[in-house]
């Protein structure tokens, strides 16, 4: 506190000696690292802060006030692209830095760069706003989502209709996953100021998370087309009709905007993936490779070919992920990316010691951005045994909606359950979708918006909730999920972590069926710490917290198979894997449907996969998968050890 004062006093030779100081006997706190780098910068030792921002950038890689910095070093060295890369990770990290908007604006202006308009914009728009809206700006990119609601709040019951006070609370509604809310305040804005295009470009994405994917086409056509010339509105259209299935559309976008902006390397990356999920793969890869060569230090390029499974990389590659891995000025976000798929490339080449090292290092700076909290999770599993007991369905008999449309795929990630879904969307009475996020959605709104120390009100709310209450619910997902459906009567909810709710799923859906996708723990396990996800699972950047998440599953599932004996049916990889006729012919008698060919010829079936086994389940079995942690047995003890139980009952 007294360097930072010294700092606001211009006492700078004072205010560094201070810093200094207390970095002596703290090295790592971050405060007097970010006072040093300041203090450095306003006397004109700009080389002297770039290294201590680069220890502070070390301590705290999510610390967006340090790029902010960065950027003014580089500017101030003459460096107009690093300060750009710079203040373009500052404002990615927080977008409320007003500074690094100006000078991105200022430096993109000067480069002739097309994202001078939107850089100039967000600086206006900020330097516009009440000094409480950037506040809350500010403290939702830090992720302080409590204390920016009470301000937000406050504020509108200060001034009711504030159009962007309105938009930040349907933001803090989509970071709470109350999205309902969001879609109502954002739908609002849009009425009330109809040429407000954030909050119109923010009723894209909640429309978008609610699976309304029609109208969030038609959404962003209207800032298309009212905007022809802002690529930003081209790749939001092309997205979304990515979202809906139209994919040659899409593609003719992406191709365009390339076009006019040859070096984006975020176009070149959503064209791949669109590419790969409709099976054009050479194509797919090869806008991957534009995507790193647009940016060479673009980790997620190198990761989505090596998340493809079957990508094989080559020396110069291989050498190029190198180096952009160990430059200190690469983002931390490419860091891990460029990490996992070096320690896939090191698998594929039988390299397994520097392929582990690799997959560690990947998964601790993953995990560095990261509040995952094992024990909460366990209390939330915990809470499912202690309220969802026989007596509780036995008093709810007969609750909930007569469906038996959907069939529920649960289990941990890489167990397998894509290859299930891809099985039974090839019956001719059974579409595939997605994972779907309505079943945890509906979880969030039963427990209400709290505090994470205050008492959880889902599942106990179960107790309370009546038939028609189950009714209303089971219809609701029903509607909100036909649009992922064609025309069969019956489809295919993969989302994993459903596991979770099963209690929930019976209430909604009494006849609806249950498949759990379960996989050897060491195979799944190390599976799952070797997968970079885009989001959620977080449980699976550590071993140990693999494990204990593991086991906390494997009880949770045990005690479904008590309460709800019939409801859930296992299927277990290896044996699909041994027989796939018999398994498929099990699991559609438990289904109560005719057994198709076209099930086991799986490979065959003509479909968009969105999951990172998307390029496996389009072809055959392969057996090869099943036995591969055992070339990095030596270094998964923490696996071994945390699940010797559940390894000693996996049946063979």
């Amino acid at each position: 506190m007294s360097a930072q004062q010294l700092l606001q006093a211009g006492k700078l030779q004072e205010a560094l000696e201070a810093a200094q100081k207390e970095l002596v006997d703290d090295p790592q706190n971050v405060d007097a690292l970010y006072c040093k780098a300041a203090s450095q910068r306003y006397l004109g030792r700009h080389t002297d802060a770039l290294q201590t921002l680069e220890q502070l950038n070390t301590v705290a890689p999510n610390y967006a006030r340090a790029f902010q910095e960065v950027g003014h070093n580089h500017k101030k060295l003459g460096d107009l692209n690093g300060a750009r890369e710079a203040y373009q990770l500052a404002v990615k990290l927080n977008r409320a830095l007003v500074a690094s908007w100006r000078e991105l604006a200022a430096i993109h202006q000067q480069q002739n760069d097309p994202r001078y308009a939107v850089a100039k914009a967000e600086f206006e728009r900020l330097s516009s706003l009440p000094p409480e809206l950037v506040t809350v700006t500010s403290l939702i990119e830090e992720n302080k989502l409590y204390r920016a609601e009470k301000l937000c709040r406050d504020f509108l019951q200060k001034t009711p209709h504030h159009i962007e006070a309105m938009r930040l609370l349907a933001i803090l509604g989509m970071k709470l996953l109350v999205y309902d809310d969001a879609e109502f305040l954002l739908e609002s804005c849009v009425e009330l100021q109809p040429d407000h295009l954030l909050a119109r470009l923010d009723y894209v994405s909640v429309l978008h998370k609610r699976q309304k994917f029609e109208k969030a086409l038609e959404q962003a056509n209207i800032l298309r087309e009212a905007h022809p010339d802002n690529f930003v509105f081209d790749l939001t259209f092309a997205n979304q009709s990515v979202a809906i299935g139209h994919f040659d559309e899409a593609l003719e976008v992406y191709d365009s905007v390339l076009e006019a902006h040859p070096d984006f390397e975020q176009t070149f990356l959503a064209r791949g993936h669109a590419l790969k999920t409709v099976g054009r793969l050479d194509e797919g890869i090869e806008s991957y490779r534009g995507a790193y060569k647009a940016r060479e230090n673009f980790g997620d390029a190198y990761w989505s070919l090596a998340n493809l499974k079957t990508y094989r990389f080559t020396d110069d590659e291989m050498a190029q992920m190198r180096a952009q891995a160990e430059r200190a000025d690469t983002p931390i976000d490419d860091q891990f990316h460029l990490c996992f798929a070096l320690g896939k490339a090191l698998e594929d080449r039988e390299q397994y010691e520097e392929s582990i090292a690799w997959y560690r290092r990947g998964n601790e700076l993953r995990k560095s951005g990261l509040r995952y909290d094992p024990e909460r999770l366990e209390r939330a599993m915990q809470r499912q045994m202690d309220v969802c007991t026989e007596a509780l369905f036995r008093d709810k008999a007969g609750f909930g909606g007569d469906y038996r449309d959907p069939i529920f795929v649960v289990g941990l990630p890489r167990a397998g359950s894509t290859l299930l879904e891809q099985i039974l969307a090839s019956h001719s009475k059974i579409d595939g979708t997605m994972e779907l996020p309505n079943i945890i959605a509906t979880a969030h709104r039963l427990n209400g918006r709290r505090l994470v120390t205050q008492e959880a009100n889902y599942p106990k709310i179960l107790v309370d909730l009546d038939d028609k209450h189950f009714r209303k619910l089971a219809d609701a997902y029903i509607e909100d999920t036909a649009i992922h459906r064609q025309d069969a009567p019956r489809f295919v909810d993969k989302m994993p972590n459903n596991f979770m709710h099963i209690g929930l799923i019976h209430l909604m859906f009494p006849n609806a069926k249950v498949i759990d996708a379960r996989r050897h723990p060491m195979a799944c396990c190390f599976s799952g710490f070797k997968q970079l996800f885009a989001d959620g699972q977080e449980f699976t950047y550590g071993l140990d917290d693999i494990a204990r998440y593991y086991k906390a599953y494997a009880a949770l599932m045990r005690h479904w198979d008590e309460v709800l004996p019939g409801k859930v049916l296992r299927v277990h990889y290896e044996h699909v894997v041994a027989d796939a006729e018999h398994q498929v012919r099990r699991i559609l008698e438990f289904l109560e449907e005719p057994f198709e060919e076209e099930c086991v010829s799986f490979y065959q079936t003509d479909r968009s996969v969105r999951t990172p086994s998307s390029e496996q389940v389009r072809q055959p079995i392969y057996k090869g998968s099943l036995e591969q942690w055992r070339n990095f047995e030596p270094y998964l003890d923490a696996v071994k050890t945390g699940l010797a139980a559940e390894i000693a009952d996996y049946p063979a």
